[in-house]
């Protein structure tokens, strides 16, 4: 599938509706960091799809912050229509329009390449980064459980759509932005096949109905991570998660927030 289309099941999963007529843009500069602010115009100026990152916002009716309606949770879509210094008039899917700050909003997403050993970084159709990155032990399969030095065979990434769910400062490896695995889908399977409890099921459910962080140490595995101390390599020698070198992390940290999503392929 060419990446326009994993753009459009992400945005789609999110809820929101990518114009029809969006095509990807390329950056050919793959080492620079990405810019604070969006471009002014295009897929990426008014109109452009963004996201709710960092937490809840507010809607308020007109710009100056006044007259709330209405709470609008971590990771909602909404269409960009303009934007000043600090509010931006933006629309929800059902069609109203206010304003809500405007570093509420982001349009960053992940992409990881397990094959290629690549983590891409896009704001909007727009691929910003490219980043030679370290994989799991064995970066070939999808994961079904928690790994261990007597199965190292299960030190894998999983795959699918996720989102940054924390982001932790003082990591082991740096600096390190954690997804939300597990997610409903695999506690589904962790039940059905008797891995978990209908108990860590319901655990797992709540966390992700309350954009929290799961339980971690069931044994579908967790702590899954973009983080720090990867070599610059592309070699594999994590429990699962995506190691890329220091200065990059460093790049990445203050453009990726809680609820920017992660698409794991």
């Amino acid at each position: 599938m060419r990446t326009t289309g994993w753009l459009l099941v992400l945005l789609g999963l999110m809820g929101g509706l990518w114009p029809a007529a969006a095509q990807l843009h390329v950056s050919t500069d793959t080492g620079r960091a990405l810019p604070s602010t969006a471009p002014p115009s295009g897929l990426d100026g008014a109109g452009a799809l963004f996201y709710v990152a960092g937490g809840a916002a507010t809607l308020h009716n007109v710009p100056r912050g006044e007259a709330p309606v209405r709470r609008l949770p971590l990771r909602t879509p909404l269409t960009r229509l303009s934007c000043g210094k600090k509010r931006c008039r933006v629309r929800t899917d059902a069609g109203r329009e206010g304003y809500v700050a405007a570093d509420a909003l982001s349009n960053v997403w992940l992409r990881v390449s397990k094959s290629r050993r690549r983590l891409y970084v896009y704001r909007g159709a727009t691929r910003a980064q490219t980043v030679r990155a370290d994989m799991a032990y064995n970066s070939f399969a999808d994961k079904q459980r928690n790994g261990s030095q007597g199965r190292p065979d299960h030190w894998r990434t999983p795959e699918g759509i996720f989102y940054v769910v924390h982001k932790n400062p003082r990591s082991r490896f740096y600096k390190a932005l954690v997804l939300n695995y597990p997610k409903v889908e695999d506690a589904r399977r962790g039940l059905n096949n008797g891995l978990i409890s209908r108990a860590q099921y319901k655990a797992i459910e709540q966390a992700q109905e309350e954009h929290r962080m799961p339980p971690m140490n069931t044994p579908l595995g967790g702590w899954i991570e973009i983080h720090g101390d990867g070599t610059g390599d592309a070699t594999a020698w994590t429990q699962g998660c995506v190691a890329v070198p220091n200065s990059v992390m460093d790049r990445l940290w203050p453009q990726v927030r809680v609820g920017t999503p992660v698409l794991v392929e």
